[in-house]
């Protein structure tokens, strides 16, 4: 499992951990890349490989990544393929990509923004250079430094879609996010031809949240006792569900926030949780990747053990696949 989040986008961690303020020496907060000097040509050259010219070849390996390796989020796997696809074909899109993902932990947020960044860049040196994550624990935790924080992720943002238009920022755990801090990059979301010089039409902007998931848990176990497949549940179901929720919120790093006002969000999307056969898929992939011939009876047992939700029927994993391989290690 390469460690696809290490380094130039997790640069900004490596410093906070030394300093604990997120204040980083000028030079590395905004190097002068990221001002007025143009990025070297092979950084262009690189990011445009990395974004790839044969997007056909990219879709089709998208489309079978997510339905190979993605287990119960068919509504999921569909928007962002065609969200994905169609922002990819618009030579000039008109405002970045921005995608919300909600749902109960362990129900893949953080394995599909994974994949869609192994898709743009394949390359390892690529992603270091164009896929950058912000772990809202890690890099914003003191509420009483968000005027720094608005201003070093201004900049970041700004300095890396400069040299990359087609760069990805990955903002997870968006619940743990300090109230106010996302709207300060509200303009870079905007519909905007350029500001200052700097177009960020290409971008692509994603949010992993936690909120909204027990209303969609709501929306899926209401789907379930009427009899009904989860498959027949469509986008319109969540959208405005999930937009009230994470801005009424105050749990919720969109609580009061302008990018939810100025409907800047172009995508909400539920990931739903994970029913006994789900997890059953996840323990055969994780036993798959520790080497162990699948064992039906002990697959069976563990995922019978993690469905847990409601207390009475049981049907879905309060905690999706997230201790998968903890189980499977235990029970080996």
């Amino acid at each position: 499992r390469e460690s696809w989040m290490d380094g130039s986008g997790l640069e900004v961690g490596l410093q906070l951990l030394k300093s604990q303020v997120f204040s980083r020496p000028a030079s590395a907060v905004s190097p002068p890349r990221f001002t007025s000097v143009k990025p070297a040509k092979e950084e262009v050259l690189n990011c445009l490989q990395g974004a790839g010219a044969e997007k056909c070849k990219q879709r089709a390996a998208l489309q079978m990544t997510l339905e190979q390796k993605v287990f119960g989020q068919h509504l999921a796997s569909q928007v962002v393929l065609k969200a994905l696809s169609a922002h990819a074909r618009d030579k000039q899109p008109r405002k970045p990509l921005v995608m919300s993902f909600h749902g109960w932990t362990g129900t893949g947020k953080s394995f599909v923004s994974k994949i869609i960044a192994h898709n743009l860049y394949q390359h390892p040196e690529a992603r270091r250079r164009f896929v950058h994550q912000f772990d809202a624990v890690l890099h914003f935790p003191h509420a009483e430094h968000i005027k720094q924080y608005k201003e070093q992720l201004q900049s970041w943002i700004r300095g890396n879609v400069s040299i990359c238009p087609r760069t990805l920022f990955i903002f997870s755990e968006m619940d743990q996010m300090p109230h106010g801090l996302i709207d300060s990059i509200m303009p870079y979301l905007s519909h905007h031809e350029a500001i200052n010089g700097v177009y960020y039409g290409k971008a692509i902007f994603l949010f992993l949240n936690n909120a909204g998931g027990d209303e969609i848990t709501e929306v899926v176990l209401d789907q379930w006792r009427r009899q009904k497949g989860r498959e027949d549940i469509s986008l319109t179901d969540f959208q405005s569900l999930l937009s009230a929720e994470i801005f009424s919120n105050r749990n919720s790093g969109f609580w009061n926030s302008k990018v939810i006002q100025k409907n800047l969000v172009d995508y909400f999307i539920p990931f739903m949780p994970l029913e006994y056969k789900h997890v059953k898929k996840c323990i055969q992939e994780e036993l798959r990747y520790q080497g162990h011939q699948e064992d039906e009876d002990l697959v069976a047992r563990i995922a019978l053990a993690m469905s847990d939700y409601p207390s009475k029927e049981r049907l879905y994993s309060s905690k999706g696949c997230k201790t998968v391989p903890s189980k499977v290690n235990l029970n080996m």
